[in-house]
């Protein structure tokens, strides 16, 4: 069952593709790396190489922005784009991911190129069980400072009515060396690598009767960066790439601390309906390292630069009411109303002024969804929702980029609003018992980045209510495919066009990024299959390729490629999963990025290719395992520093290979 479904259906019921990673699947990756955009990467096809920062930047779905949600608890900022909404929780707190692939507006906000739900770890059977895991990690040259550990404690359980969860996470990273034994260059929005980070996770549950459960959820992340280090900028004419070295960089290190709270309820025969209700809140502050682009003078005259904070507080409700068996069991319907406040604002941390002014955003939405299975083989799936949304901005003044305690124009407030109607449409056929085709068309709601529209106003006479940028992003996706399921062979294979009239694409301008609003047009073709060629052996394989054009002279028609800013290269992973006997398994996974041309650009991409490996060993006092990052190490240039930016600070390699122990113990 996908939950991110508002019908609550199975993945083999849907007209789109959609992926669930399992438990499984989660640790054998965190064997390997705890990086989550690089988990992603692996696991999620038509999903950007991992950049190994904080900053998920060009890290898309299909091409666009997906919206991630923690157990229906939507991560994403749509008011100003911290770019780091995938590093919210850790992993090791999760059950399962539920991945919806294309544009979809069942969850509102943000869903564009598709819906990343990670789903929360649930209380196991009986009064009390516990888990203890910890790991170490290290560069293959063992350097102290490339060093890093983690620890993870949970227990759960069931008393009477009641379940619960604790768990706790701890995690020091070292400092990244790439494949040519150098550091890897630090990141001035912020980094993963030398950081620490803490995850504390709290559920409690509670069964009214057989039907019913309450349950609240509570979630507090924090990663930060321990500085030490400063850049060292690359030569990318000359294929050198940006380093670090030790050193003390200015001001305060970069952050995430997120805070996601989640009242949910259920009841599974309300008069013959299923009801699902849940208010939530999220609490979320994005600070970002000080770079050069905010100077301004000091008491004594002396130029010094500032940094910024994303600051943005959510508060929502969603309500779901599900009637099955209607016309002789052939109709289910699906109805619920979703409400959203989102206040966001950026403001600089030294001087203490204003960035992106305080901006609230409401969002009202209902809708109605329609599965009518019309005979054994045929399914039809319809439904439409009414999107109501409005900004409010107050009168404020931009900065002036060259000091920023000055100002640069005046901007009058406004409360734009926005009605959207989206639609979707489509079929599932059961051609034999083994065999199934599908077809889809669904429409995505979207913001642009609010934030980057208004700080970004530098001529004077401007209205909130007349800025034509911030008009809502329409997604319009199509997609067919197939889907074989053999008794040890599965093969599923899909095709998809994603269209906007007036998207967001992003280009670099004087250090920073600005949103272009553009027609643009994505297509691309996936393709996942899995075989169990032998007991416990499993070989998996998968191919994407993307591309799309963006209308740059604005005549209509689409006439420039787009970059690795939002298309992900042509890629083949090549997966083994062995159980070799009942306490011994192992797991080998290769990608291959091929090359991408970009019509003479500065932004070609040079593919490479990445081998991982994970072992595990399972006795009476525990799991041990061991696993490598990047096995054959591997000297490249990282997919965004190749095709997404044109930058001496933002050429970095990836990270060279990286040896990880672990232990686990479930008691």
């Amino acid at each position: 069952m996908v939950t991110a479904k508002r019908n609550h259906a199975t993945v083999n019921e849907t007209p789109q593709k959609t992926t669930i990673i399992t438990r499984e699947e989660i640790e054998q990756q965190l064997a390997i790396t705890s990086d989550s955009g690089q988990v992603l990467s692996n696991l999620i096809p038509s999903y950007s190489p991992g950049r190994q920062k904080l900053s998920n930047a060009g890290e898309t779905f299909r091409g666009r922005s997906p919206l991630f949600l923690v157990d229906g608890v939507p991560q994403t900022n749509p008011l100003r784009d911290s770019a780091r909404d995938s590093y919210t929780i850790d992993l090791s707190m999760v059950e399962r991911i539920e991945v919806i692939h294309g544009a979809s507006a069942e969850h509102g906000l943000g869903a564009t190129g598709g819906i990343i739900n990670f789903v929360t770890r649930k209380p196991e059977g009986g009064e009390l069980n516990q888990s203890l895991n910890a790991s170490v990690t290290t560069d293959d040259d063992v350097d102290s400072d490339g060093q890093g550990y983690k620890l993870g404690y949970q227990l759960s359980g069931q008393s009477g009515s009641w379940d619960y969860l604790a768990g706790a996470t701890l995690q020091k990273r070292g400092i990244y060396y790439d494949g040519g034994d150098r550091i890897v260059g630090v990141a001035y929005p912020g980094e993963i690598q030398n950081s620490e980070s803490y995850d504390v996770l709290a559920k409690i549950g509670y069964w009214l009767d057989d039907s019913q459960n309450v349950e609240f959820f509570v979630n507090r992340f924090e990663l930060e960066g321990e500085g030490g280090y400063v850049p060292v900028p690359g030569d990318r004419a000359n294929g050198e790439p940006t380093t670090a070295r030790p050193g003390n960089p200015d001001g305060e290190p970069g952050y995430n601390r997120v805070t996601t709270a989640r009242l949910s309820y259920t009841h599974d025969d309300w008069f013959g309906n299923r009801v699902d209700t849940q208010l939530y809140s999220q609490t979320f502050r994005a600070q970002f390292a000080t770079t050069p682009y905010f100077p301004y003078q000091d008491e004594d005259g002396n130029t010094q630069f500032d940094q910024t904070r994303n600051e943005s507080d959510k508060l929502g409700g969603k309500f779901t009411l599900t009637r099955a068996g209607l016309l002789n069991d052939h109709l289910t319907l699906t109805t619920g109303l979703d409400v959203l406040q989102d206040e966001t604002k950026q403001v600089l941390v030294e001087t203490g002024r204003t960035y992106v002014p305080d901006s609230q955003f409401r969002n009202l939405a209902g809708f109605v969804q329609g599965d009518i299975q019309v005979t054994d083989a045929l399914s039809l799936h319809t439904g439409v929702r009414h999107e109501q949304a409005e900004l409010d901005v107050n009168t404020y003044n931009t900065i002036d980029r060259s000091n920023v305690t000055q100002d640069n124009v005046t901007v009058q407030g406004g409360s734009p609003d926005f009605d959207e109607t989206l639609f979707n449409a489509g079929i599932v056929y059961q051609v034999t018992d083994w065999a199934q085709i599908y077809g889809n068309y669904s429409e995505g709601f979207g913001m642009p980045d609010v934030g980057r529209v208004l700080r970004g106003i530098g001529t004077p006479g401007q209205d909130v209510d007349n800025l034509l940028q911030l008009q809502p992003i329409v997604t319009d996706n199509r997609e067919v495919g197939t889907r074989f399921n053999w008794d040890r062979y599965h093969l599923e294979v899909s095709y998809y066009e994603s269209d906007s009239e007036f998207g967001e694409r992003l280009t670099e301008q004087n250090g920073t990024w600005v949103g272009s609003r553009e027609k643009t047009e994505i297509k691309g073709v996936e393709v996942t299959a899995e075989a169990d060629v032998f007991s416990r052996h499993t070989l998996g394989f998968v191919y994407t390729y993307a591309s799309g054009k963006s209308d740059t002279d604005g005549d209509g028609s689409v006439d420039k490629k787009l970059t690795g800013i939002n298309i992900a290269p042509e890629t083949v992973k090549l997966t083994w999963s062995a159980g070799w006997t009942s306490a011994l398994s192992s797991h080998l996974q290769f990608q291959q990025f091929l090359d991408r041309d970009v019509e003479g650009e500065q932004l070609d991409f040079d593919g490479y290719g990445l081998l991982d490996g994970a072992m595990a060993y399972q006795t009476s006092a525990g799991t041990v395992s061991l696993g490598i990052e990047n096995l054959l190490d591997e000297d490249y240039f990282t997919y965004y520093s190749q095709a997404a930016r044109v930058s001496d600070e933002y050429y970095f390699k990836g990270r060279g290979r990286t040896i990880k122990l672990g232990y686990q113990l479930d008691f």
